[in-house]
Parts: structure tokens; C-alpha cells; sequence
């Protein structure tokens, strides 16, 4: 079996508190203390909530969540456009604040983060006086919030993170993981859906514990590959190592969703948000790709992807966007039950000729 390393690693997940909707409150006094949706319609006229407001949730507002249902649930909720380089410009700060204490940074998105400060860069020592400062400089120099969880692994500062959202900080030390995880509700594990939390109750599985008293072989036999890493995580197993972005030979960005997608404008909202990451990445390399390929898992796990090349280069996100967009309506997905969309560019001239190619290189540098 796996084992745990031995020197323990020291791993913060930053997750910003309502990211787009508290950028808007910041800038908007207007909209302080009220409930807001950014993206949807005012109308309920198609369109889905990118992010809600800490009040809009109050209400049972949540993103993904069409405009028409948001309306249902809270009258007076007021609808915002994004402004997406706004929010980039955020981010970029965010990482700034990111780098005086490490530079070993996994960006998942626009609004987090993993870091690995085993060692840091100002010998502070104690991952938790690191987030504290961390959440600190976020509040002080950009007033915004954001929630800390801290462990010695990817998987539980994740979730440790969720735990006392807004403005949490949440510390799960390595005697008390695999109680933690034992007593951990399955949906409340990252990466399970609707679906398969629904298919392990059918099995009589709940909680982490009862996942624990299958054998390796018993849940790979019901949930394939990632019945492997189910057996490894509810033992405190997860080896993964915080990744920096590096230069490959494509770029790209998955989100798998906490429930199976079955709407074309769920799927294109969620589309959208990987764009940005598939961006962000493309600018931190300088790079522009002229292949664009969509993967689409689906509730039963079957995998597909779609690509196409492009005789231009691409690395902004209108273009991008698009390109998936016509990708994925070509998979007739309306009705279909989606766990995860991902998006890879690839086919990078700046590659393959060692900078001569036809493909200028991109000009901003985001987190």
C-alpha cells in the first residue's frame, strides 16, 4: 500500500469567499450588504449564476443555478454583468501576496489555489501563522476575504477549506485526518457528484468509514479508477504534490461538478469559467495553440473528446470559448447528465520551431 511521506507536507488551499460577487460589492458600494448574482438574466430569461453574494445565499442562491429559479428563491436579488479582466487584475494580486511566502503555487482557478509552504520563503515555519498572514494581506490590501484549509495533503486542505466559509480558517492535522475523513459525509468529498454520492448510498456507503470497510478491489469494481484513489483517501493517502504550471506541450483545465450537468446553459456557464483558467495559463506561458480539443465525462464515466485546429492561433478567450462551445453542441449534450468538462490547447508553433512559428506570443502574465 501507498504510503504517507515522510517528511509531512505543508499544504494551504486558499479559496476566495464569493469571489466575482465580492470584487463587484468592493467596487460598487451600492451593492453592499445586498443579495447579487453575478451573470443570468434580471428577467429570468435564460442564463445561470456565475457567483452569489454571501446574502443572495442566504436565500438558497447558488452558482450554476438558472436566473429564473435565483428570482424564485429571492425577489430582490440584484443581477450583475461580470467583468472578467477585472477579476483577472484581482487574481494577479492575489498571487503577488501568494509569492512572498512561496513559489510553489497550483492555481485552479481565478479564486484559488493551492500552496506548499513546507519550507517557506520567510522561515515562518507554521503553515497556520502563513494563512492567517496570507488572509491578512488579502483583507488589508485588496478588501476582500478569503478561507484557509490546512493539512498535510491536497484532498483534506480542500476540504478544510469549505468548512467556515466566509473568512475561515480550518486546520486539519495528520492525527485527526483519517477520523476526519471516516466521519466525512461522501458528498461532501471533492470531485463526487450527485450520481455517484446517490450510487455509494445505494451500496450503503455514507461516510468515509464506510468506505473504508471495502477492499481496493470492491471499489474499483463499482466505480472503476477511481475507486483506487476512494481506497487511498479515506486511509489519509493523497501524494499528490503542489504543481507549479510548466511549459508542456498543451495546456488546459477540467472542473468536475458537485452534480451531474443536464443544461446546455449550465454547461456553457461552466465552460466559460475554464476558458479563463485555460487563458491565464496560455498568458503565463506566452504561448498560442492552434488545436482546441473538449473532453466530456459523462455520470456513467464514459469519456469523449472533441478537437479542432484552427489554421490561426489561439489564446484569447472569445475565440477559445467559442471553439468549445461549437465542440460540445456538436455532442448534442442538451439532456445529457455531465459530471466534467475540460478544454486542452495544443499545437503550439512557438514549440515546434523554437519561437519562429506563425503564432505571436501572448502578452499578459496571469495567476
Amino acid at each position: 500500500m501507498e504510503e504517507t511521506p515522510k517528511v509531512l507536507r505543508k499544504i494551504i488551499h486558499i479559496d476566495m469567499d464569493a469571489f466575482y460577487a465580492s470584487v463587484e460589492q468592493r467596487d460598487n458600494p451600492d451593492l453592499r450588504g445586498k443579495p447579487i448574482a453575478v451573470g443570468g438574466s434580471p428577467q429570468g430569461r435564460g442564463g445561470v449564476v456565475a457567483t452569489a453574494s454571501y446574502e443572495a445565499r442566504k436565500f438558497g442562491v447558488r452558482s450554476a443555478m438558472p436566473s429564473k429559479r435565483a428570482i424564485q428563491l429571492c425577489p430582490a436579488i440584484i443581477f450583475v454583468k461580470p467583468r472578467f479582466e477585472a477579476y483577472k487584475e484581482v487574481s494577479r494580486q492575489v498571487r503577488a501576496i501568494f509569492e512572498r511566502y512561496t513559489d510553489i503555487i497550483e492555481p485552479l482557478s481565478l479564486d484559488e489555489a493551492y500552496l506548499d509552504v513546507t519550507i517557506d520563503k520567510q522561515g515562518i515555519g507554521s503553515a497556520i501563522d502563513i494563512a492567517t498572514a496570507i488572509k491578512g494581506a488579502i483583507r488589508n490590501e485588496l478588501g476582500l476575504t478569503a478561507s484557509a484549509g490546512i493539512s498535510i495533503n491536497k484532498f483534506i486542505a480542500k476540504i478544510a477549506s469549505d468548512m467556515h466559509k466566509p473568512d475561515g480558517i480550518t486546520f486539519i492535522g495528520p492525527s485527526r485526518i483519517e477520523r476526519f475523513v471516516s466521519d466525512l459525509p461522501v458528498e461532501k468529498f471533492h470531485g463526487v457528484g450527485k450520481v455517484t454520492a446517490e450510487k455509494m448510498k445505494n451500496l450503503g456507503l455514507h461516510t468515509g468509514g464506510d468506505i473504508k470497510k471495502l477492499s481496493e478491489q470492491e471499489l474499483r469494481k463499482h466505480f472503476g479508477k477511481a475507486g483506487s484513489f476512494y481506497y487511498k483517501i479515506v486511509r489519509g493517502i493523497d501524494n499528490r504534490p503542489v504543481e507549479p504550471e510548466q511549459e508542456t506541450k498543451s495546456i488546459g483545465a477540467e472542473d468536475t461538478f458537485p452534480y451531474d450537468l443536464t443544461k446546455l446553459e449550465e454547461m456553457e456557464l461552466a465552460l466559460e469559467k475554464i476558458t479563463e483558467t485555460v487563458c491565464r495559463r496560455l498568458d503565463k506561458h506566452n504561448l498560442k495553440g492552434k488545436t482546441i480539443t473538449v473532453k466530456i465525462k459523462y455520470s456513467d464515466f464514459k469519456i469523449i473528446t472533441r478537437s479542432k485546429s484552427f489554421s490561426d492561433c489561439l489564446n484569447d478567450h472569445n475565440s477559445i470559448l467559442a471553439a468549445a462551445r461549437e465542440l460540445l453542441e456538436k455532442t448534442e449534450p442538451e439532456g445529457a447528465k455531465i459530471r466534467l468538462l475540460g478544454i486542452t490547447i495544443s499545437n503550439f508553433p512557438s514549440l515546434l520551431s523554437k519561437g519562429n512559428g506563425k503564432c505571436a506570443p501572448g502578452q499578459l502574465n496571469l495567476f
